[in-house]
């Protein structure tokens, strides 16, 4: 026999008030919104319409996005129906319900940005307040998030600047042709190889016709051997069709995607801000490149501080203004991520714009510490230096002496200043045998030191092996790391939901807020347990 088994009977009980359970992480989403100021709030909102449906409150929204997001519910149709189905929802809002619309336009405003910003701002003070975070380090990763477009829809900017280019060389054909068929433009030929000149060229072209067709309606009706004019108007016409139907759409769409691409060398047609780059989740081991966000945090005991996107695929160019743009940097002393962040210009801002410390190794920081690399006559390094007079001795006893200055530039630009020095013409003949010791004595060895970068290699080095900055670094590893892992495996936010930067920003700062509370929550009830 089974209880109530007779599905056509509905048994309902009363219910009169909405209540969750005093440790669910409502009441802590509600709590914490309820402690931003009003007028942030309001700053982000639209409350000032004076038509149409009263607006919904920001504080609101807030509550229902953080709870959907806990709940592992991303899209703004989902979360309209947990405000009509889920309980603890209900609750929160006051048993309001509002469009989807409402949902995703609040994500994608920009005054959301800036009410995050403020949000994760008063965050990181009470949890300062708390003792739950730090101010010895900050530390600092990134990883990739994939798009929301089409894996196929990839524009590259080599394509366009060799499309573009052949396209020019048309277009310079044609005003060598139109000069040939006494046709003489009004611009020069470089000129004509813009968009302007190839309008320019085009309302000549067509000034040309009407009065071709002036001087055709004023011929007799039979000429022999054919009208002149009609013959040059047949050349003339075909000359701005080709203008009009192909050269100038694809010379506009060129310009546009050169546009487009700023200092990328790729972008996806359904989504301009997205980049292609290479992601960690590639289940066809192929390397493939699939559209995405560069997502850098700084954290501390865990809890995300500050966050940012960026469009270039690799860490090194990303730090210098993620730590720019962050308010409470300050707090911190040392600066912390691992050796893809390593670089002269990122040491030389950080040290010497930023006045902080620097836990950063470099690229090849590991292998100079081996002992193979040590005894490895082939370095510099490993060379004897004489400070006073200024030279090199390397393992065979020649000495390199200082010939010059020498200063090069990477490709964003970044100044590096090198001191070059010489190996000693008297000595390389002196050890060289008599077949070589012409073709050494014309082409001498030189060696260039850079004295900034090796400055700060040993100064990182010697940061990062001391103990209490080998200490403050192996946090790294279980401070930041299990944010992504939380992020991605836990919450299950690979992939964005939505399109353009500001969207996809606005939404993974809602998704990193949420992880923040879920972590506090976890604190209170372990403190509730323990007390």
């Amino acid at each position: 026999m089974y209880q109530n088994c007779t599905t056509g009977q509905l048994q309902l009980s009363l219910q009169y008030e909405l209540k969750v359970a005093p440790d669910h992480i409502v009441n802590l989403i509600n709590d914490f919104v309820n402690s931003i100021p009003n007028e942030v709030l309001l700053d982000a909102g639209d409350h000032n319409k004076s038509t149409g449906r009263p607006a919904v409150h920001t504080g609101i929204l807030l509550k229902a996005i953080l709870y959907g997001y806990s709940r592992r519910q991303f899209s703004g149709r989902k979360i309209e129906l947990m405000m009509q189905e889920n309980l603890p929802m209900m609750w929160l809002v006051q048993q309001q319900t509002f469009s989807y619309h409402t949902i995703n336009s609040f994500i994608t405003n920009e005054k959301t940005a800036q009410l995050l910003k403020r949000v994760f701002i008063q965050f990181t003070g009470k949890l300062h307040e708390l003792g739950l975070i730090t101010q010895d380090a900050l530390f600092i990763d990134g990883t990739k998030i994939e798009a929301n477009a089409n894996k196929y829809s990839f524009v590259w900017k080599r394509s366009t600047e060799k499309y573009q280019a052949k396209l020019e060389e048309h277009v310079g054909e044609l005003y060598d042709e139109l000069v040939e068929n006494d046709v003489k433009p009004a611009i020069e030929k470089e000129e004509m190889k813009t968009v302007h000149g190839v309008e320019t060229i085009t309302d000549q072209l067509e000034k040309e016709v009407e009065q071709l067709n002036q001087a055709i309606e004023a011929e007799p009706k039979i000429i022999k051997g054919g009208s002149e004019n009609k013959r040059k108007r047949r050349k003339v016409k075909k000359y701005i069709r080709k203008l009009k139907e192909d050269y100038l759409p694809r010379l506009k769409k060129y310009h546009q995607q050169m546009a487009t691409f700023g200092k990328r060398n790729s972008y996806s047609k359904t989504d301009h801000d997205a980049t292609f780059m290479r992601m960690k989740e590639d289940p066809m081991l192929n390397g493939q490149l699939k559209p995405g966000y560069n997502l850098q945090i700084a954290t501390n005991n865990q809890f995300t501080i500050d966050y940012d996107i960026y469009s270039n695929p690799t860490d090194t160019r990303t730090l210098v203004p993620f730590l720019k743009q962050m308010e409470c940097r300050e707090m911190f002393e040392t600066i912390v991520a691992d050796a893809g962040y390593g670089s002269e210009y990122n040491y030389t801002v950080i040290i010497d714009e930023l006045n902080q410390q620097v836990l950063i190794p470099y690229s090849t920081m590991d292998r100079e510490l081996k002992k193979r690399y040590k005894s490895n006559p082939k370095y510099p390094d490993n060379w004897i230096y004489n400070a006073e007079d200024d030279y090199y001795i390397d393992p065979q006893g020649i000495r390199f002496d200082f010939k010059r200055y020498s200063k090069r530039h990477d490709k964003y630009g970044f100044e590096r200043n090198f001191k070059v020095y010489e190996a000693n013409a008297f000595q390389l003949n002196k050890t060289a045998s008599e077949a070589s010791r012409t073709k050494k004595a014309q082409r001498l060895r030189q060696i260039y030191v850079n004295g900034t970068w090796n400055y700060f290699r040993n100064l990182v080095k010697t940061a990062i092996q001391s103990d209490e900055g080998h200490a403050i670094y192996r946090r790294r590893k279980f401070d930041v790391e299990p944010v992504f892992a939380r992020l991605k495996q836990n919450m299950g936010y690979r992939r964005t939901k939505h399109r353009g930067k500001q969207g996809v920003k606005n939404a993974l700062g809602l998704a990193l807020m949420t992880l923040n509370l879920e972590r506090l929550a976890d604190w209170a009830r372990q403190k509730a347990t323990q007390g």
